[in-house]
């Protein structure tokens, strides 16, 4: 199995340079909108990429001194990290040269090689604190391949004559049909459809009954000693600025998908932070153990997400692409995993009031779509290698992919066909 892995880089931009990067970004975004072909795109192995530029200032419009303009990229990938950095330092070096010219210390012209380029893109990596990955190792090639042979399967589906024949006959021949076809030889080999980690799960479960008194004890003092005085957002929605929500809703539902970015200042203080920490760890587990074929905290819409800690761990970084429209996937969060969201973001500033770490917050509605609104930031370019599918559509086709081949009760088979 092929897997996916995430890369973030956060590079400084160089003075004075924040409107000319700005203007090349938009560029960019309204090739990527229009449909021509991008450098990156010959890699091959990019799902979703991103660029944002990362103001020195909070979402109150208050300079942060502490830190400049940065350039954020966010890419989600099939295969290795090294094969990565190599493909965008040889395929794409003239884009990422134009790109990080405008960023400190990028190599000037007489210095521009493969190596050079990797060094500095690796340079700026930051590590991510949990990654979410919807249909675990389907490469962005089986992605599109398992697409195509749903579409070729269902043509053949709609154009044939199939009265008065049981769904095992008419499975029978649709195999036989793309048997026949030279370019699906490839779905002759079955795709790794990854199931749920009982044992890791288990193990879970007993160190969480085992630390059960310490975290009672923990939560208990998160709420006397933090959350009682917290201070939220308390905007409504109508509320939030119109100028802001129009930027953001200008790269919103062109597609079936979405992307959605958050940079969030965490609250002071370590217990907050050894708060968080130990939450990324538990959804590390989730996602490896529990979370593993389409759903987050049984959200079905989700593809990608990342949490990065950046600054020192004083502010986080919150990428996903998702499906549907930005209030659909927020009221999902809400209805279906409202305590994990609180547990995780109430540990942020602002956040709608919370009562002993996992309750109030989130499941307070209007306060919370307030919240995201708020301190979310304009992506300047978003790149989606299947626009649109869904996640239920990609794990259904690789479902398609593996029973066309197999040999199938008629119940089985009235199930695949049930699947178009």
């Amino acid at each position: 199995m092929t897997h996916q892995h995430p890369l973030t880089l956060v590079t400084p931009v160089k003075s004075g340079e924040h409107d000319n990067l700005n203007a090349l970004l938009m560029q960019i975004r309204a090739d990527v909108q229009a449909g021509v072909h991008q450098p990156f795109e010959s890699l091959g192995t990019i799902h979703y990429a991103r660029w944002i530029l990362l103001e020195p200032k909070d979402a109150d419009g208050n300079i942060e001194s502490d830190v400049g303009v940065r350039l954020v990229f966010s890419s989600n990938y099939d295969g290795e990290e090294e094969a990565h950095l190599t493909g965008l330092a040889t395929l794409c070096a003239s884009f990422i040269d134009k790109l990080y010219g405008f960023c400190v210390d990028y190599p000037d012209a007489g210095n521009r090689t493969t190596e050079s380029r990797k060094r500095y893109l690796s340079r700026w990596k930051v590590k991510e604190d949990a990654f979410f990955v919807g249909a675990p190792g389907r490469t962005v090639s089986n992605v599109r391949q398992e697409n195509e042979l749903r579409n070729y399967v269902w043509d053949r589906l709609c154009s044939g004559s199939w009265g008065g024949r049981s769904a095992l006959d008419i499975h029978r021949a649709l195999r036989e049909d793309v048997s026949g076809n030279q370019g699906f030889q490839w779905a002759r080999q079955s795709i790794t459809i990854p199931g749920i980690r009982w044992l890791g799960m288990v193990l879970l479960g007993v160190i969480l009954l085992v630390l059960l008194p310490v975290i009672i004890i923990w939560v208990l003092l998160i709420h006397l000693l933090y959350e009682r005085t917290d201070e939220p957002l308390g905007l409504t929605p109508s509320q939030v600025s119109g100028a802001h929500v129009k930027e953001l809703e200008s790269y919103e539902d062109l597609a079936n998908q979405n992307q959605f970015t958050q940079v969030l200042i965490m609250k002071p203080g370590k217990m907050r932070l050894i708060t968080l920490k130990a939450l990324m760890l538990f959804a590390r587990a989730l996602i490896s153990f529990l979370f593993v074929n389409g759903k987050l905290m049984g959200i079905p819409t989700i593809h990608f997400a990342r949490w990065v800690m950046i600054d020192d761990q004083k502010r986080m970084l919150f990428f996903s692409n998702f499906d549907g429209s930005w209030q659909q996937y927020l009221g999902d969060f809400i209805d279906k995993s409202g305590w994990g969201l609180t547990g995780i973001w109430s540990n942020t500033m602002k956040f709608p009031r919370t009562k002993f770490l996992f309750t109030g917050g989130a499941y307070d509605e209007e306060h919370f779509l307030a919240w995201s609104r708020y301190f979310q930031v304009p992506t300047a370019v978003w790149y989606s290698a299947y626009p649109h599918l869904s996640i239920k559509n990609i794990i259904n086709n690789s479902h398609i992919r593996n029973e066309l081949f197999r040999d199938l009760s008629e119940r089985e088979a009235r199930r695949f066909l049930q699947r178009f």
